[in-house]
């Protein structure tokens, strides 16, 4: 049962990530690590954790080491959620570092059904593991919607303003979106099509809101990294509507 285009997306990100890492040689945009006295701002960190996402995200593309790929990005993204926990529970009141927690974990989520299913033979073992993959990214989708209802105001505001009608609609719509999409995939009904429209909006986001970024400010990594975080997010779901689909066939 192989991955397609999900998992290429998925590592393009990656290696998206590693080049952005290694190229400014800090971490400022991982805001969790900001948190660590001088860990954000650390070149020998920074360059250890951009070869890994290198290496990774090149590994999970190849057929023959994808597994191993999915190994090496699924430990980092939950490294990189698992850091978020103490800061939220630091300031429970502010819902967005736990949303962070739930972005990184959507990664874990995509990496998680990758090495559950890019075998030679299916198995059942190998269809249960990815299965706990869906669930922990409809949970992850969940916090998505929550997210923009708390930040609601904030959201609107990432909408371009020449899309019709108007901002607060699409941050409305959306919401609501994620909330379909959560459900769906939690419930198992109709959840391969609420993939394939979930990874259809998160790649419209960046075509439309994170692309137009890097354009007055080719040298900010907060446009760059932003860029690669959602490639990933679309990728991870992206992977699950691969999973679902084959499964359906199968």
């Amino acid at each position: 049962m192989n991955i397609q285009l999900g998992r290429y997306v998925f590592g393009a990100a990656a290696v998206l990530f590693g080049i952005v890492t290694l190229v400014f040689r800090e971490l400022n945009d991982w805001q969790q690590f900001q948190f660590f006295d001088g860990l954000a701002t650390n070149a020998t960190f920074a360059t250890v954790i951009g070869a890994a996402q290198l290496v990774g995200g090149i590994a999970i593309l190849l057929p023959k080491t994808a597994r191993t790929g999915a190994v090496v990005l699924g430990v980092l993204e939950l490294i990189f959620a698992l850091t978020w926990l103490p800061l939220f529970a630091e300031k429970p009141a502010v819902y967005d570092r736990l949303a962070n927690f739930f972005e990184q974990f959507s990664q874990f989520a995509g990496a998680l059904i990758v090495y559950a299913t890019f075998q030679a033979s299916d198995s059942r073992r190998a269809l249960n593991l990815a299965n706990v993959g869906r669930i922990l990214f409809g949970f992850c989708v969940v916090s998505f919607a929550v997210e923009q209802i708390v930040y609601i105001h904030g959201t609107a505001e990432f909408v371009p303003k020449w899309i019709p009608p108007d901002q607060m609609f699409w941050a409305v719509t959306t919401t609501v979106a994620f909330v379909l999409a959560a459900i769906a995939i939690l419930t198992g009904r109709a959840a391969l099509l609420a993939a394939r429209l979930l990874t259809a909006m998160i790649i419209i986001f960046g075509l439309t809101i994170w692309l137009p970024a890097i354009f007055p400010h080719p040298h900010d990594i907060t446009s760059w990294a932003g860029n690669a975080e959602n490639l990933a997010i679309a990728g991870a779901a992206w992977i699950l509507a691969d999973f679902l689909s084959q499964r359906d066939v199968a």
